[in-house]
């Protein structure tokens, strides 16, 4: 048995004992690299900790240590009451509002992370406070990225036209930007009223509900399966316990603290909304990175309430990181020992090229849930070349169209950095479900959209 397909067989087996038993997934990612590329790859360890993911682990510890002080001071509490006073009480539109803001942002030069870890948990506060399915909040956030995610001065788009001009393919820009566009608009409306659009049509609300939610989520004596195990909040239970008295399953907002005194619009959440804004504009127009900045901003406003810093590093979505940056550890080794390019030689020598554009397509669509899309429509379009360049009857722009869209779509996958951060910024959930929510919703759609595509831009 080749290399190839051990690293394939071992990845199948990862999901299905994270599936049956409650052990997080990253642990056994982490396991199978080291397994994997020491013993049947010959890699050295220094090489496969140089795949660990460090630019995703910054991004996702800096988001929600950041948002997390934005959520204890008030912050997000108060912008959900400006913003539903907004739309004036609808609340049906701001899911819509969500994906808009999220689409502009990546069809303006934001790279799709970025969008998505700004307006992700601003949209998930939302959610909670109204009442909005998290989940359809999540994907709309998700999906409006993606559909501005090809406009000709995106980053995205940029780098598959320059990709697609180096292969010496034609080349359309716009018609790639309205295929993604289309698209993702096409999945947001089906998902809105899949996901209880109808119900929210008819609501409405002047102010939100009271709502009590404890910005940490203490844990309780650990009983049957927990995928997650949240060992921070059961040592900062523990540590509460001995400095208060309280029992360990008591929320921490039981006791009067900067976070309940604070009033809406007070000095403290306007120097966080300037944060949040800092954060948007030195991320987005200078490029900064911006997992070093939250934290920065974060830094600076722990400075200012230091309790509050104390509780957010507690909230930090670490099982979440350790599940991606697990994962996305493996990804790395299968692509340094070639499996990735195994797979995509083995589909595009096919007899067929229609045969070989659907099964690219479906390699650059699971490929891309776990790994870079940038990287898949760089290693994969070449591949396509020769039978694009020979008069098969496949349309290259058409197939550029379609590879594009299922090569990103399947961003909202909890494996991928866009649906990490939806994972990680989830509030007032059972992290466990949504988890395995978001996973069956990234398998659908790594099943059915590069069919869809190919159908739509390949084969009509």
């Amino acid at each position: 048995m080749s290399p190839q397909l051990i690293s394939i067989y071992a990845l199948m087996a990862m999901f299905v004992v994270a599936t049956i038993l409650p052990i997080n997934m990253g642990v056994l990612a982490f396991v199978g690299a080291f397994l994997v590329g020491t013993l049947v790859a010959g890699q050295t360890t220094s090489a496969i900790i140089a795949g660990f993911p460090g630019g995703l682990f910054l991004t996702l510890v800096g988001i929600t240590f950041l948002f997390a002080i934005a959520q204890n001071n008030g912050t997000i509490d108060w912008l959900v009451r400006l913003a539903v006073r907004g739309v004036r009480g609808r609340i049906a539109a701001i899911p819509w509002i969500m994906f808009g803001i999220s689409a502009v942002l990546t069809s303006v030069g934001a790279v799709s992370p970025g969008a998505v870890a700004i307006i992700a948990p601003i949209a998930l506060g939302f959610a909670l406070k109204y009442s909005i399915n998290p989940l359809l909040m999540g994907l709309m956030v998700v999906h409006g990225a993606q559909a501005g995610g090809f406009s000709p001065i995106s980053i995205y788009g940029g780098i598959t036209n320059r990709i697609v001009a180096k292969a010496g393919l034609p080349l359309n820009e716009i018609a790639t930007f309205l295929a993604s566009f289309g698209v993702n608009l096409a999945v947001a409306v089906l998902l809105f009223f899949a996901l209880g659009g109808r119900k929210l049509l008819q609501a409405r609300a002047v102010a939100p509900a009271a709502v009590t939610v404890s910005p940490v989520q203490i844990a309780m004596p650990q009983s049957g399966p927990q995928i997650f195990g949240d060992s921070e909040a059961e040592a900062l239970s523990e540590e509460i316990r001995l400095e208060t008295g309280q029992k360990p399953n008591r929320s921490i907002m039981d006791r009067p603290d900067e976070a309940s005194t604070v009033p809406d619009g007070g000095l403290y959440q306007i120097v966080t909304l300037l944060g949040l804004v800092a954060l948007a504009v030195l991320v987005l127009a200078f490029n900064l990175d911006i997992g070093f900045v939250a934290i920065t901003i974060g830094l600076i406003l722990s400075l200012m309430a230091p309790t509050l810093q104390k509780r957010a590093m507690g909230q930090v979505a670490w099982p979440e990181i350790m599940l991606i940056t697990g994962v996305s550890t493996y990804v790395v080794v299968l692509e340094k020992m070639g499996t990735i390019s195994f797979v995509g030689d083995s589909v595009a020598g096919l007899a067929s090229p229609m045969l070989a554009a659907l099964l690219l397509c479906f390699i650059g669509a699971v490929v891309s849930a776990f790994a870079s899309s940038t990287a898949v429509l760089g290693s994969l379009i070449p591949l396509a070349v020769p039978f694009l360049q020979s008069g098969t009857g496949v349309s290259p722009i058409g197939f550029i169209a379609a590879m594009a869209v299922a090569s990103t779509i399947v961003d909202v996958s909890p494996f991928s950095t866009n649906g990490a951060l939806v994972l990680a910024n989830a509030q007032g959930v059972d992290r466990e479900a949504f988890f395995r929510k978001l996973m069956a919703y990234g398998a659908l759609v790594t099943v059915v959209a590069p069919i869809v595509v190919w159908a739509l831009f390949v084969v009509l």
